[in-house]
Formats: C-alpha cells, structure tokens, sequence
C-alpha cells in the first residue's frame, strides 16, 4: 500500500487538535456574529452530530454548535493558525482531476478499501434510522438525516436522492485555486473522498454555496456556523491549503473574533 501523501499537513493538524482539546449568498453571511455564548462548557455532542473539535478526523458524525466560551476561545485559536492568499485562477479544473466521484480505493483517509463507496460512508455515519438495500450493507436505500447547514431534519430516500447531498466543506475548485491544481492526483483524490471534508446536507443549500468560500457563503442554520468555520480550518490544515484573508477574517467572526 502506497504511504499516505498528506504527510506534513496531518502531523500540524494533529498537534493543534492536541492543544485544543485533552455554501446562500446574501447580506446576512456577512453580517452574522458567532452563537449564542455561555458560560458552561458545551457537549462534545448535541445527540445526533458531534462538535468538530472532538472529531479531528472527521469519522464521528454530524457537525454539533459551538457555543461555550472555552470552545469558541479554542475555535479562534484553530482559524487563527490557518495561512492565507489570493485566490489563484480556475483555468484547467475539472472534476475529474479529484478523480471519478466517491471512489473506495484511495490510500491515506479514513473508510477507505472497505468496500462501500465514499457517499454511501458519510450518508451511514451520519444519517440515522438507516435502511439497506436488499444484500447490501453499503447502498442506502432509506435514512433520516439531521441537516446541519438548514436545522431541518431530512426523510431521505434514494428515489428523491438528491433532497441530500454531499458537500465538500472546503469546495475542490476552491482547492484547486488554492494550490490542488499543483498537486499530485493521489493528493487530490485524498481531500476529495475524506470524510473530515464532506458532509451529507440538505441539497438546495448545497446547491447555493456552490464554490463559495466563508466570506461569500455560510449555513442558513446560524448556530452552526462556528462549527462550519471550524471544519473548514481542520481541512485547511491537514491539506496546508491557504484560505483567502476575508474568508478567515469571516471564520473568525463566526467565533466571536
């Protein structure tokens, strides 16, 4: 088996989570504050999702509010390691270059060679009351989803599949304008099938944030966004990818920065 290729990235990330703990366009994204504070320490979990700083690696499930003092004091600590540049230009992306959707066989993320396909991975770990296909323990057929991008809670079946879909937190042609287009396949195949970068979502969202960074795009589900903020900072750092500086500027705001 080939050695993992985000080598650099993985140890930095791994190291910050250590000392932290033991996409609709409009005038309101840009206006929003960071979530309702308190005093108490928040869960690690709201019963359904788990907060992004007591899941590194993006294997539990869901996307749970930061909103105590101490985890909002440690997500502007995360952002705030996060590097910064210009957003470089489109030309030559495509898809493709992240390699065919949902592929099993990338070495070096979490879930991969177990046989299921990356979409059907996330929709199990964070969907919930989840059905199979007939002889199948990977294809979904049925699930209720708890979106965290809307607050609303989603009866998903593959009929209507595309009521969820799965969103890159850190969008691939915003990877690609950051530094992707320079990297090798493998590498770019990696952020594209990482749970730590995907989550299922309620799909006209998904639709609205398009290729959008924090400062032009954040979850309708105001509670969420810190922990949105935070997502996109862990992806940033395992992949040593820049985010913009008004993109930070924004992740910061959203954790009271």
């Amino acid at each position: 088996m080939r050695r993992p290729l985000v080598r650099g990235g993985l140890a930095a990330c791994a190291a910050v989570a250590l000392t932290l703990v033991a996409g609709c366009k409009s005038d309101d994204a840009h206006s929003a504050g960071p979530a309702t504070r308190s005093g108490a320490p928040a869960p690690a979990s709201d019963g359904h999702s788990v907060s992004p700083l007591a899941n590194p690696d993006g294997t539990k499930p869901g996307l749970a509010p930061l909103a105590s003092d101490s985890d909002l004091s440690a997500a502007r600590k995360l952002i705030g390691t996060v590097a910064t540049k210009g957003r470089g230009p489109k030309t030559g992306y495509k898809r493709d270059e992240f390699g065919y959707a949902w592929m099993d066989s990338v070495d070096g993320v979490p879930f991969a060679h177990n046989g299921c396909d990356t979409r059907d991975d996330v929709l199990k770990r964070d969907g919930q009351d989840v059905s199979f296909r007939k002889g199948s323990n990977c294809v979904l057929v049925a699930l209720t989803l708890h979106d965290p991008y809307t607050g609303k809670t989603i009866q998903w079946t593959k009929a209507h599949a595309t009521t969820v879909q799965i969103d890159h937190v850190m969008p691939l042609s915003y990877d690609w304008q950051m530094g992707a287009a320079h990297w090798p396949k493998e590498k770019r195949e990696q952020i594209a099938n990482d749970p730590l970068n995907l989550l299922p979502v309620d799909g006209p969202a998904n639709g609205s944030k398009s290729d959008s960074g924090p400062a032009t795009w954040l979850p309708p589900n105001k509670g969420i966004r810190c922990a949105y903020s935070v997502r996109f900072a862990q992806v940033s750092l395992k992949y040593e990818l820049p985010v913009t500086t008004a993109d930070k500027q924004m992740m910061l705001k959203q954790c009271g920065g």
